[in-house]
């Protein structure tokens, strides 16, 4: 008989080679590139996070002839440390021995080894089980995948708790016809839009709630800021006050996160040359305003009475940035009648919404809000406008039976990563994008 006991701690190759200047090392990676010389050759080995520089010096190593050691191998290397100024990471290994794990087929699609692919987006897409594994391409991710751990890390410091949420559902949250529709057994079921209905149901049980999850948009949009499928950071949260309580977390959550991605990330960021904002306060003003700055200091009449365009995001975030110093600006009170059913209306003006976006270097990255909880009032507003109330009996329960004041906000996660790191399509932030046209890979 056999047992299986607790597993190996994770090694960083480069940061254990840098510990150990003089001394023997065996770590495994994947040939990223091999430049042979008359006596030696060069052997730059790709590890989780970085590059190692590597030399062979010897015609033969492992059993296998120095000039069989191509691109794509999966070797496991062994060999002395050795400081090297000149390398990338400020020492080289001189490789004594060298096992091949696995063997490419066929040459390379894409120029891996070059520091810029030089690839088209839909070349990289088409082949992105292989272009991810370009440094610049795990870069971007391993800071999107830290974007998410510090957002996650925060709610639970400010005492929310994890949810998931279905993503197969009875009706829309958002309403509307961008929506998935699915065969469900006989019955009509669609793709969920947000998990609104299920935040706000977990929000008036633990007060506090967060949610990583995907969200479905059968949107017919074929821009550089849509996807079909996105990533949201979604958190709502009970016993509030007003949607200012929403915006004041918010901007903790993101001081955070961006602390979080300098302090776990140094190297990409490097790589990337992403300049990450420092976040102590963020500007606020009303979509009236709004659009009252627009026209005096901009000489922009807006023709959208109800939203903002894109150039008129951009235009507000050169606003803060000159007004402000800064990156992100809040927009609040949006008209209420292109905001979602859910949304509170002000007492004082129904005309507006207690609703919010947040905009981040000219593009629009969280909305937000404070949220009905009177059972009369939601009831209205659905029947206001034209919706039949008997289609949301579940989701009136939460009124029904007594609901705290309650809001919250939901952020695409691939949006935040591509103004972050300053991307000029949303498909280069999503792993294995989905839009109108791509189903694969």
């Amino acid at each position: 008989m056999d047992t299986i006991s607790l597993p190996k701690a994770y090694v960083d190759a480069v940061a254990e080679c840098a510990s150990h200047i003089d001394q023997s090392v065996t770590f495994r990676g994947t040939i990223h590139r091999v430049r042979d010389m008359s006596d030696f050759s060069f052997v730059i080995i790709r590890v989780d996070r970085g590059l190692i520089q590597c030399l062979v010096q010897t015609d033969t190593i492992g059993g296998i002839p120095r000039s069989e050691i191509r691109d794509a191998m999966v070797v496991e290397v062994t060999g002395d440390v050795r400081k090297e100024v000149r390398a990338e990471n400020g020492f080289e290994v001189v490789l004594t021995d060298l096992r091949v794990l696995a063997r490419p087929y066929e040459k390379m699609p894409v120029p891996l080894s070059k520091k810029y692919m030089g690839i088209n987006l839909e070349t990289n897409l088409d082949y992105r089980p292989v272009t991810l594994r370009h440094p610049r391409m795990k870069a971007i991710f391993r800071i999107q995948a830290a974007i998410a751990e510090g957002f996650s890390e925060y709610m639970r410091e400010q005492g929310f708790v994890h949810m998931t949420s279905p993503k197969i559902v009875a009706a829309g949250a958002e309403g509307g016809a961008n929506i998935f529709k699915l065969g469900y057994f006989g019955q009509k079921a669609y793709l969920a839009q947000s998990p609104q209905f299920y935040k706000q149901y977990l929000a008036c049980v633990f007060g506090r709630v967060y949610e990583v999850g995907d969200v479905f948009r059968a949107e017919r949009h074929s821009t550089s800021r849509h996807l079909n499928e996105y990533t949201g950071l979604d958190f709502e949260m009970a016993y509030i006050d007003s949607m200012r309580d929403v915006m004041e977390m918010e901007t903790g959550m993101l001081r955070h996160v961006m602390e979080y991605v300098r302090t776990t990330c140094p190297q990409e960021i490097e790589l990337l040359g992403a300049d990450i904002p420092i976040i102590e306060t963020i500007p606020s003003i009303t979509f009236r305003e709004a659009k009252q700055i627009m026209l005096e200091k901009y000489g922009h009449k807006s023709k959208n009475r109800f939203d903002l365009n894109p150039d008129e995001e951009q235009m507000l975030c050169r606003y803060a940035k000159e007004t402000f110093d800064s990156e992100f600006i809040f927009v609040t009170h949006f008209p209420s009648a292109k905001r979602p059913f859910y949304a509170m209306d002000d007492p004082e003006d129904p005309s507006v919404a207690f609703s919010f976006d947040l905009l981040f270097r000219g593009l629009e990255i969280t909305t937000g809000g404070q949220r009905i909880n009177d059972y009369e009032t939601q009831l209205k507003k659905l029947e206001d406008r034209g919706m039949d109330p008997s289609l949301f009996e579940s989701f009136l329960l939460l009124h029904k039976y007594g609901a705290p004041p309650h809001g919250g906000l939901g952020i695409g996660l691939e949006r935040l990563t591509m103004q972050l790191l300053g991307l000029h399509n949303i498909r280069e932030a999503s792993g294995f994008p989905r839009d109108m046209s791509r189903l694969i890979p």
